[in-house]
């Protein structure tokens, strides 16, 4: 079974050859975020394909509201997100 970790690294990999040239200290904060809110793997994509999509950048403050939200409202899918997003009209 794939670790959560290592499904992270993959997506990351995947977001670089995208074009999303992600700093090292990004990466480490992603990490950092992920640990920090107790969040999984899957909730990391979401929060930052989130942020990306929506700041268009990297916004680690951003990103940890967006990872807190995924946790408190045991977020799953990208269409929860959206739709939690929709309610405290930030989208």
């Amino acid at each position: 079974m794939v670790k959560n970790n290592e499904l992270l690294a993959y997506f990351l990999e995947n977001l670089w050859t995208k074009g999303f040239k992600l700093t090292d200290e990004e990466v480490q904060f992603i990490y950092f975020g992920m640990k920090y809110t107790n969040t999984t793997a899957k909730q990391v994509k979401i929060a930052l394909s989130l942020t990306l999509q929506l700041k268009l950048q990297f916004d680690g403050s951003f990103y940890i509201s967006l990872l807190e939200l995924c946790q408190n409202h045991n977020i799953g899918t990208m269409r929860e997100a959206r739709n939690a997003l929709k309610e405290k009209q930030i989208i």
